[in-house]
């Protein structure tokens, strides 16, 4: 035998790894709606850029038959490649081998790619599609999801993690998205449940479709353990691609910046958006698209807690991050989801050089029971936290309303926030005026000849002495007052002002975020 045969029996072995569990199973999972596991790889990095790492590692077990069964890969691609031109590293499950489970050597090629990720400061990518743990292998299998949650732990904030769900996710498998920063799913493919249907029946008596328990609807608008949702793998794979572009590579670099194009950067029709009446609602996206480059913004968890809007966008060619109360939806005003949302949000971008705009339209934190005795305040405290924690450059525009603690919570100059601009009919007070004058005028109200004439009256009055932005803007609570139509001009120079922003925070080993 000699060199040329052995290059040839090479490239035989690669192509059986390549071919997975075969056409058949090639077939069913086309069937299934689902593309296998190197066509996900094609479609999310830039061509001919794949590089496989361990293509021939599989599995030891000699148990329950293993020992009979071929595992290419052991049921898992990884590697590393580009998206739009930089570098990522990634695995990529296949279903069509052992379904996807996870067993040891599955768990060492996952682990040791993402510690070629951190080395070298490049976005880690997980593409999921597996039947969870490989029940042959025991406990050994257990130990490998283990190594993989440690991973996603000691280097979050080091490098963006993002997790695409692409089929079943279930037991422990769930917990390595939910560590992750950003988890996408796709429609009627993707599940994602600690526990699944005919367990929960067994256990509760409850009746429910894996679709209707954690299909992609149900963790972009009610749980909230996804951001993000596609119609097909092919549109989801190209939202990855289009998120990477707003990111740095690892959190010692900054995000790229763009060509802004020639547009002009006051805004006229900034003044039309937002209504002077502070009881009249508007959709805080608009005021997005008219400050932020031309289609720009990228909204993360459109569909969860939909009274608060977070996500990236461009200003003049430069990443931002964006957290703006939506007064369409129960008023702006914050609760438990928004909270979480947001203070989220607000990490993500601190840890990786991200600045911070805050649009800011807020009546206050919700009220009620169920708020309460869920826990309100600890929730609440996420956002203080954030934002105090934070030391990327953090700048806000109050819009229209900022009363209470919301005021103080939503990047306010008292805990950290480095430029403060308000509209010309922006109310910055304790409480409502309607709700102040009620308390501080009661009795001349009630002793009135005309009580409606004198709450007006009183309503005004406090409106003039207290809930406008020259009282806050004398106190240096708000560095100016600005015209509505020049948004964009003052957020552009705010950042060009703060590019090289360091500020330190007292040494310690972590702070104890009320979680």
């Amino acid at each position: 035998m000699d060199i040329y045969e052995k290059i040839n029996e090479l490239y035989d072995r690669k192509r059986e790894i390549e071919l997975g569990g075969g056409d058949d199973k090639i077939d069913r999972q086309h069937e299934k709606g689902k593309l296998t596991a190197r066509e996900r790889i094609d479609l999310l990095l830039d061509e001919g850029t794949f590089v496989e790492l361990n293509p021939f590692v599989t599995h030891r077990n000699q148990d329950f038959g293993m020992d009979k069964m071929k595992g290419p890969g052991d049921g898992v691609v990884t590697g590393y490649g580009k998206v739009n031109g930089r570098p990522v590293y990634l695995f990529s499950q296949d279903f069509t081998v052992f379904g996807g489970a996870l067993g040891e050597m599955h768990a060492m090629k996952i682990a040791n790619v993402m510690d070629l990720a951190a080395k070298n400061g490049a976005p880690f990518i997980g593409l999921n599609d597996s039947g969870g743990a490989r029940i042959q292998e025991g406990v050994v299998s257990l130990d490998g999801y283990g190594d993989i949650f440690y991973r996603n732990a000691i280097y979050s904030g080091v490098i963006p993690q993002i997790s695409v769900i692409l089929g079943p996710c279930a037991g422990g498998a769930v917990y390595s998205p939910a560590i992750t920063d950003f988890v996408f799913m796709t429609d009627k493919t993707s599940q994602m449940f600690i526990t699944g249907p005919k367990v929960i029946e067994t256990v509760t008596g409850e009746k429910i479709s894996s679709e209707d328990l954690g299909g992609s609807k149900v963790h972009n608008a009610i749980s909230g353990n996804a951001h993000f949702r596609a119609a097909s793998e092919e549109e989801v794979l190209s939202d990855v691609r289009r998120l990477l572009s707003y990111l740095p590579q690892n959190n010692e670099e900054m995000p790229p910046r763009f060509d802004a194009g020639t547009d002009r950067d006051d805004r006229p029709d900034l003044a039309d958006i937002v209504p002077f009446e502070t009881i009249r609602p508007y959709d805080v996206r608009k005021v997005i698209d008219q400050v932020v480059d031309a289609d720009s913004f990228m909204e993360v968890q459109p569909e969860f807690a939909r009274n608060i809007v977070v996500g990236l966008a461009r200003i003049k060619g430069e990443t931002v991050g964006l957290v703006c109360n939506q007064p369409k939806v129960m008023a702006g005003g914050l609760d438990i989801d928004s909270s979480d949302k947001a203070a989220r949000f607000i990490r993500f971008c601190d840890s990786f050089n991200i600045p911070i705009i805050t649009f800011e339209d807020v009546t206050g934190f919700f009220p009620g029971i169920k708020q309460e005795h869920g826990g309100i305040i600890r929730h609440g405290a996420k956002i203080l936290y954030a934002y105090s924690e934070a030391t990327v450059p953090k700048m806000t525009v109050i819009l229209r309303k900022a009363y209470g603690g919301a005021y103080v919570a939503l990047n306010s100059k008292s805990i950290g926030a480095d430029i403060v601009y308000a509209w010309p009919n922006a109310e910055i007070a304790v409480m409502g005026p309607q709700g102040a004058a009620n308390i501080i005028f009661a009795r001349e109200i009630a002793n009135s000849d005309d009580p409606e004439a004198t709450r007006s009256a009183k309503i005004e009055e406090y409106k003039e002495k207290f809930a406008n932005p020259y009282v806050a803007a004398s106190h240096g609570m708000v560095d100016d007052v600005i015209d509505p139509r020049e948004t964009r001009i003052k957020l552009i120079q705010a950042l060009e002002m703060m590019r090289n922003k360091k500020e330190d925070r007292p040494k310690k080993k972590h702070g104890n975020i009320p979680l």
